[in-house]
């Protein structure tokens, strides 16, 4: 069986380097592309194991994708380019695999009709690491029964957006749970802040607070409240290689569909 080509995107930041070795280490998957705005001509395998591949670092462009033509291109760039990045491979014929946060629900949108216009799969995931799914799927069923909830996430601080895609898709999944549940949200109360911003951000009715700290990965909990009671749910992701069975999984699978799968959680 042929291996399934594929190109990263942003191969020169901390998880893109990690894709970059999860790609070389798994036989069914070959890297054909290593894009990014650094580092440019230099070799991949230099930067990621001091080994020469014959692979160097390339600007993301349309002329560098149609020379590689990979099926799939990973994508884990900046909030800024991640729109633009996946736009540019769909209309090269190649299948995005999404993990840089920060595409709004209009960006979703348009990425779903540029797929299905294309005929091409798509795969975009707030999170790849198999517990932080756990986590949201759980948080969606606790819901069900104490819809009452916040959630804390945290960062490294050199994360660009917030809050996190995983704290917004969180809130969305609780959403859900709560619409079947047999419990009913309290009224709002007026509250008297002190501090601009210290109740956080809402989203469906969640508080959404942002932490951003050296010395983080990546690191969520959902505190649900009931009468006497609270329930935390929490995920920590203590090394970026939590994340690379997902993404490959997320590789493997987006080449057997068409449109856009939006969550981990929809292909396991």
């Amino acid at each position: 069986m042929s291996k399934i080509t594929v190109a990263v995107s942003g191969a020169c930041g901390r998880m893109g380097k990690e894709v970059c070795r999860a790609v070389l280490e798994d036989e069914q998957l070959e890297l054909v592309a290593a894009l990014d705005v650094t580092e440019k001509d230099r070799d991949i395998g230099l930067i990621l194991d001091n080994k020469e591949l014959g692979l160097p670092v390339e600007v993301l462009s349309k002329d560098s994708l149609q020379r590689k033509s990979p099926q799939v291109m990973v994508d884990f760039s900046t909030p800024l380019s991640v729109f633009s990045n996946t736009e540019l491979a769909i209309s090269c014929g190649i299948r995005p695999v999404v993990g840089t946060t920060g595409l709004s629900a209009a960006d979703l949108e348009n990425l779903g009709v540029l797929l299905n216009k294309a005929g091409l799969g798509g795969i975009v995931a707030p999170n790849f690491a198999l517990g932080a799914v756990l986590m949201m799927k759980f948080s969606a069923l606790a819901a069900h029964y104490l819809p009452q909830a916040e959630i804390i996430e945290l960062h490294h601080d050199n994360k660009m957006d917030a809050p996190s895609g995983t704290a917004l898709k969180t809130a969305e999944m609780i959403a859900g749970g709560r619409e079947s549940g047999r419990d009913t949200l309290p009224a709002e109360k007026e509250e008297i802040v002190k501090l601009t911003g210290v109740r956080g951000g809402v989203r469906e009715g969640i508080h959404i607070h942002s932490v951003r700290l050296n010395g983080l990965i990546a690191h969520q909990e959902v505190i649900f409240g009931g009468t006497g009671q609270t329930l935390t749910i929490r995920h920590d992701s203590f090394d970026r290689r939590s994340f690379m069975p997902g993404v490959v999984l997320a590789v493997k699978e987006v080449v057997q569909t068409t449109g856009l799968i939006y969550g981990l959680e929809n292909i396991l």
